[in-house]
């Protein structure tokens, strides 16, 4: 378990006052039993007028802020500190029959993990399943290993695809990211999302953060840090949604912070919102992700086996 501090600061700057419609936030982590949040706090300037709270269809967490004043600034400035016991890399209870590939899931499982199953990116060529095919490969006397499947896809994108930090919104098809070799972390996680997908498994996208331990002047740099993250859960019987990061080929979560997850990552966007003024006023917006870890244990928590204290939001500061 590791204490982690989060601090994420998003600033849009205009060159005349602008007037602000609706921004959706979600940056509040998906507290669990291997996610503990411990404080949360959100400062906006302008102050909005009201900032209420609400759980997607997913049941993620999100803040709506309304405004009723110009601004020629618009700042978010959010700190959470957190708990973070992460599932150990390959240490996955599968259950007997789906040790191998292929598998079905179980009937009763089936109607809730339809929509994650399915492919939802054009593939006319079919480019992304015949590289997803690639890793069924035959076992030593036997069916695909399971779990080497998607271990050995999650280190390919890492080891052979090159890492390009993107600020433009959206994500690049999955076809694109294939044919480029290139994208960001929001690119590989759809990449290898559809292509689980094309395999038969079911397959959620994740937005969150990353923790950088060289950042800490410790070993083992991670790519991606400094900003929002994204990875892939598949759901793999036996143990649940298991987390796989092609960014930087991490497979259990560790140094993963979920914040939200979602079918598509057009729904997990982190922070979404409007303005209406001149074109030319839109002078920028600059994202900077801090995650520091401050302990074993967290000020505050009681450790994996008790509630931490979780302070309710409130106006103003949220």
């Amino acid at each position: 378990m590791m204490t982690l501090d989060i601090h994420h600061t998003t600033t849009y700057r205009y060159a005349n006052p602008v007037t602000f419609g609706d921004h959706r936030l979600m940056f509040r982590p998906r507290d669990s039993h291997d996610l503990r949040l411990i404080e949360t706090g959100l400062v906006i300037s302008p102050p909005p007028a009201s900032v209420r709270w609400l759980h997607d269809v997913f049941g993620n967490s999100i803040a709506v802020a309304s405004f009723d004043q110009p601004a020629t600034e618009l700042r978010f400035e959010s700190h959470i500190r957190v708990d973070h016991y992460p599932m150990g890399e390959l240490e996955f209870p599968i259950e007997d029959y789906a040790r191998s590939y292929p598998f079905s899931y179980s009937a009763e499982e089936v109607p809730d993990l339809a929509l994650t199953t399915q492919r939802h990116y054009p593939d006319p060529d079919h480019l992304v399943d015949e590289w997803a095919r690639q890793f069924v490969t035959l076992g030593e006397g036997g069916p695909p290993d399971t779990q080497d499947m998607l271990v050995s896809m999650t280190r390919a994108i890492k080891d052979t695809f090159t890492y390009q930090a993107r600020d433009l919104e959206g994500t690049q098809s999955p076809v694109d990211t294939l044919t480029l070799k290139s994208g960001s972390c929001r690119d590989f996680a759809l990449l290898m999302m559809e292509a689980v997908r094309s395999l038969g498994f079911a397959a959620r996208f994740v937005s969150g953060y990353l923790y950088d331990p060289a950042r800490d002047g410790q070993e083992g740099a991670m790519t991606g840090g400094g900003a929002t993250h994204a990875w892939v859960e598949i759901y793999l019987p036996g143990c649940g949604w298991v987390e796989f990061d092609p960014t930087n080929g991490i497979i259990g979560g560790k140094n993963l912070i979920r914040v939200a997850v979602a079918r598509d990552p057009s729904q997990a966007v982190p922070l979404g919102g409007s303005w209406t003024g001149a074109p030319a006023d839109f002078l920028g917006m600059t994202v900077d992700v801090q995650v520091t870890a401050t302990g074993g244990t967290g000020a505050g928590g009681t450790g994996a086996g008790g509630a931490p204290q979780n302070p309710a939001p409130v106006a103003g500061t949220v």
